[in-house]
């Protein structure tokens, strides 16, 4: 079943792709749709059937290396959280994008997911390593889904090369791994010695932050923001971005021995957690707010692996999942609707009422509003970081102010009513049945999550996440609530001032992420591209010189050759030819003399000889001849006398010549 949950979406996108395009586009939505739908059903009641059973994979290569999967614990819920969130962004996306491109875009959303369902089910770092690095071509390549627009290729291509430097540390974290143990497998993460385990611990955190954008890695969401809305949902929600805090969540108790990274893991979180929620409240663009969120939020699941409570971040992944898709496709409903995506000129709550009470839904779930589930999984974490400290207890609570404050701020000025501030023209159409089906029903699911109020709730999740959660206190959730109202408090007031929270100059500070992406520019893309130059230079002065100077030889060799070919090849040529001239005249010279002589001395004979021959002619044929032509004249002379003319002489010659004849029958 483990291999069905990674395998159908893998094999079925890429063969979506190739065939949607034969379908012609009228009847493109409804069947490659479904084909999607269904595909990420069969991958989810596979990983819901492995899950139940606890399943286990094990893909043996040689006595030393395999690939192990299971489906146990966090890996189970994740597993089917993952197809379950990308059947309803799929079902949108299937009518919400546009039908020239669905054939691909559709087949590798669902290959997407298979490429995330191999690093949730992984048990090893191989196995997660193979995962993580198919999950960031098939980001690069769905960001970049308008692949004629320089614009959006070179987008995708920053968010790739961003994570792309994390998956380093992955790459060097399973090797050194594998140096100490003999083994990539999790269990054997805990024998790696210390230093290695030091390096293990860097590296996986290093993957962890780029994957998941946390500081200074945050800047690549804002350039994802270039795919298509759905590609944004499911990104954000339980894919790539979710990836980072996934790896760490399962990893993380391995590493805890490591005395630093806990500490780091908590300061890189909420550092990530404040300084994103200031950036959304600078931000007037709905994908940029969600954007900035994301890294906001996955900062708040970094803090709980930090101060050691991954059973509060699960909950929270799980939680975040379901509102934050809900969100995108509901700002990818209004950007449609409005042409534009500064929600500053919206107020679509008149226009599209269910939308807009779905989206109040997910709005309160992000602000952390009892009695919704994300608020629960939010106090979880608040809980743990006061406990670890007062003053990350105090920066959490900061961090949870904030939230309230974009959510609330974005859905008030997306969906809000005031007609007066609204775009006058909307030259969209309204959402379809299947955009308006879907938003409910992940408003549904996430006010579902409210369950986990009801008492007996937190067992069953310490079950289910197999870690304990630690138990807040009254005053707690009562400061939370408060600081809730007072984030609505303020997100009504920025509204009625067209949005603005922060003043303009922070604001675009902000916008750079506070020099993170001016930092990234100048200590990491320019010193690469320089050292990328640098080498260059090396390259052609020193490790080319050896081919260059063999170059020159054969060049000069090469001009050599014909001169040495004229010169000396052809003189010899000459010499050869002339020296056969001269022999050919000698030879001519001689053969003249004999053969001519030969000749001569031939003829002179055949002449002597043809003397001879007129003489023995004249004499002796010529002889006979005339003799010959005598006897028979002589003949003649004689055969006339018996010719007498007289009758009786002829009877007589006749009676003797009839004698004769009988004479000689007789005789026989």
């Amino acid at each position: 079943m483990i291999a069905a949950a990674i395998l159908l979406p893998v094999l079925g996108g890429a063969v979506l792709w190739p065939l949607g395009v034969r379908i012609a586009p009228r009847r493109r939505r409804g069947a490659l749709g479904a084909a999607a739908v269904g595909l990420l059903a069969a991958s989810l009641t596979a990983a819901a059937v492995a899950a139940v059973t606890d399943g286990r994979l094990d893909v043996v290569w040689s006595a030393q290396l395999s690939l192990t999967f299971t489906a146990d614990g966090v890996a189970g819920i994740v597993a089917v959280l993952v197809p379950a969130v990308a059947i309803v962004v799929t079902a949108y996306a299937s009518v919400h994008e546009d039908v020239g491109g669905l054939p691909r875009l559709l087949g590798l959303m669902v290959a997407f997911t298979g490429a995330m369902q191999l690093v949730v089910l992984a048990a090893d770092l191989l196995a997660l390593t193979i995962g993580w690095e198919l999950v960031a071509v098939c980001s690069w390549a769905l960001i970049g889904s308008a692949w004629n627009s320089r614009d959006a290729v070179g987008k995708a291509a920053h968010a790739f090369n961003a994570t792309r430097v994390g998956s380093i540390g992955l790459i060097v974290a399973a090797g050194a791994a594998f140096a100490t143990t003999g083994s990539f497998a999790y269990d054997a993460i805990g024998d790696v010695p210390r230093p290695m385990l030091d390096v293990v611990a860097g590296g996986v955190l290093l993957a962890a932050m780029s994957k998941s954008a946390q500081l200074p890695f945050s800047p690549w969401l804002f350039s994802a923001m270039a795919g298509p809305t759905s590609v944004s949902a499911l990104l954000h929600s339980a894919t790539m971005v979710a990836a980072g805090a996934y790896a760490l969540i399962v990893l993380g108790p391995s590493l805890a021995t490591v005395g630093w990274f806990g500490p780091v893991v908590t300061a890189v979180g909420l550092a990530t957690a404040l300084i994103g929620g200031v950036v959304a409240l600078g931000e007037v663009h709905g994908k940029r707010i969600l954007a900035a969120s994301t890294a906001a939020q996955y900062g708040l699941m970094f803090t709980a692996v930090g101060v050691g409570a991954p059973g509060a971040a699960v909950a929270h992944l799980a939680a975040h999942a379901l509102l934050k898709s809900q969100l995108f496709l509901a700002i990818g409903v209004g950007m449609s609707a409005t042409g534009t995506g500064d929600v500053r000129r919206w107020r679509l709550g008149g226009r599209m009422p269910t939308v807009a009470v779905a989206a109040a839904v997910g709005a309160l779930a992000l602000a952390a509003a009892p009695p919704l589930g994300a608020a629960w999984t939010k106090e979880q974490i608040v809980a743990a970081t006061v406990t670890a400290g007062p003053v990350m207890g105090v920066l959490a609570f900061l961090a949870g102010l904030l939230s309230a404050v974009y959510a609330l701020r974005l859905h008030l000025l997306a969906f809000g009513r005031d007609r007066a501030a609204s775009v006058t023209h909307h030259a969209g159409p309204h959402p379809h049945r299947v955009e308006v089906v879907v938003i409910v029903l992940l408003a549904v699911a996430s006010a579902a999550l409210g369950v986990l109020w009801l008492p007996g709730a937190r067992a069953v999740v310490e079950r289910l996440v197999g870690s304990p959660i630690e138990a807040g206190h009254l005053w707690e959730l009562a400061l939370a609530v408060g600081l809730v109202i007072l984030g609505a408090a303020v997100a009504v007031w920025a509204v009625r001032r067209d949005g603005d929270v922060l003043p303009h100059r922070l604001a675009d500070a902000a916008a750079g992420w506070f020099g993170a992406t001016t930092a990234a520019q100048r200590l990491v893309v320019t010193p690469v591209l320089a050292s990328a130059a640098a080498a260059a230079r090396f390259d052609d002065a020193v490790l080319d010189l050896p081919a260059r100077l063999v170059g020159r030889a054969a060049g000069a060799l090469t001009s050599a050759l014909p001169r040495f070919d004229d010169r000396v090849v052809d003189g010899a040529v000459r010499t050869v030819v002339a020296a056969a001239r001269a022999a050919s005249r000698g030879v001519t010279r001689t053969l003249e003399l004999g053969v001519d002589g030969i000749v001569s001395a031939i003829a002179a004979a055949t002449t002597w000889i043809g003397d001879i021959s007129r003489m023995g002619d004249d004499r002796g044929v010529d002889g006979a001849v005339e003799a010959i032509a005598e006897r028979i004249g002589t003949a003649g002379t004689q055969a006339r006398r018996v010719q007498t003319g007289l009758a009786h002489h002829y009877y007589v010659i006749a009676v003797i010549g009839l004698v004769v004849l009988i004479g000689a029958l007789l005789d026989t």
